[in-house]
């Protein structure tokens, strides 16, 4: 399957179920490594911090999920989509140690659905209204390549806090 959606190119050709798996260990365990000041830190200049990083991710797991759930329950619903940055006002003053805790919990549950889906449920597509036609498969793929694309900036904070 492939997708033009950035998010997508990002995950390539490697499997989203084991990137979900795996990042679902790895970004809390990035998060726990990072001190409170780490936490504090951006991965570049004007960029969101580790702990606004978190935010998203947690904010992110519940929407993508929701989509998923959207699409294989009633496709003919249209795909709701939201504005990060909106969502993002408040990240500032929230605990990025509860994002990854939020985070890693609802990736869980999201994997213990996406792993049951047979081939009918993964191919059904709702629309997406700035994107068009989206199937459950795709959500999934720009949702693993979404997290590859946080986890690089997380590792980043890490590598420049150890430093």
């Amino acid at each position: 399957m492939t997708s033009t959606h950035p998010y997508a190119q990002i995950l390539g050709d490697r499997d989203p179920l084991e990137v979900l798996a795996e990042t679902q260990k790895r970004i809390p365990a990035i998060a726990q490594a990072l001190s409170p000041q780490g936490l504090k830190r951006s991965y570049a200049p004007g960029k969101w911090t580790a702990a606004q990083v978190l935010a998203h991710l947690a904010d992110s797991e519940m929407a993508f999920g929701f989509r998923v759930r959207q699409i294989i329950a009633d496709p003919e619903l249209v795909i709701q989509p939201f504005d990060e940055n909106r969502w993002a006002r408040r990240y500032d003053r929230m605990d990025g140690l509860e994002a990854a805790q939020t985070f890693q919990s609802l990736r869980a549950w999201n994997l213990s659905l996406f792993r049951v889906l047979d081939k009918d449920a993964m191919n059904q597509t709702a629309t997406h209204p700035e994107r068009g036609p989206e199937k459950a498969e795709t959500v999934i793929r720009i949702m693993a390549g979404h997290t590859l694309n946080h986890l690089a900036q997380l590792e980043k904070i890490l590598s420049d806090t150890a430093a």
